[in-house]
């Protein structure tokens, strides 16, 4: 699939903020203008130095496996709480670029407009591939809520200086919730949608969780 060209990687961290203030501007969140019949999951694992990105595509409402693209390469960007896209985006727009087809909505394991500058990962990569992006994380990076009721579909909202900027999902009964929110071109409220349609009995919402499996070099596909 054809990337927008990204900007340069190796920027320090000051620069990355000021960009980040740059972009969040970009982001639109607005009621999807598409039929979603392709949803792709994005995770990225760190380890010895290096980051193995994956990106698996899924056809939807089945939820099946339809391709896995993996790149693997050095960690470029120091860890700095905020700046996770900077360190991950590199691979993950390489696994992409090996894409044969382009999905209609994108499930990021990170945060979308859930973030200090309301441009995490999931926002970022929504700008950089212009597709629909959710971010769909595990733990919270700002805001505060009430805790959703314990039934699977129960929810609050994630409140950021007086601004929702996301939604606290309970996907599975009796587990964990999950902080949703905006990454590119979608609505809250389709997100928190399309995330409980995208469960597969787990936390976690199938794509996310099967690339979270091929990052780490732990999924079997029998595919191509």
């Amino acid at each position: 699939m054809k990337i927008k060209p990204p900007r340069r990687w190796n920027i320090s961290p000051k620069v990355a903020i000021k960009l980040q203030e740059e972009l969040r501007g970009q982001v639109t969140v607005a009621p999807l203008t598409m039929t979603v019949a392709r949803v792709a999951g994005v995770d990225v694992s760190m380890k010895a130095g290096k980051a193995t990105s994956a990106v698996v595509v899924l056809r939807f409402p089945q939820l099946d496996l339809e391709e896995v693209r993996v790149d693997e390469r050095p960690i470029s960007f120091p860890y700095v709480p905020g700046l996770l896209s900077f360190r991950e985006c590199p691979g993950v727009l390489g696994a992409f670029d090996k894409l044969k087809q382009s999905p209609d909505l994108v499930l990021v394991d990170g945060q979308g407009i859930a973030h200090p500058r309301r441009l995490g990962i999931a926002a970022h990569l929504g700008l950089m591939l212009d597709l629909a992006t959710i971010g769909c994380a595990k733990s919270r990076l700002c805001g505060a809520h009430a805790e959703p009721g314990v039934k699977q579909g129960c929810r609050t909202s994630l409140v950021d200086n007086d601004e929702i900027v996301g939604a606290v999902v309970r996907t599975r009964t009796n587990v964990k919730p999950l902080y949703i929110s905006v990454g590119h071109r979608i609505t809250l409220d389709e997100s928190v949608k399309y995330v409980l349609s995208c469960g597969g009995g787990f936390r976690l919402p199938e794509p996310t969780r099967l690339a979270h499996h091929a990052a780490a070099r732990k999924l079997k596909t029998g595919l191509r």
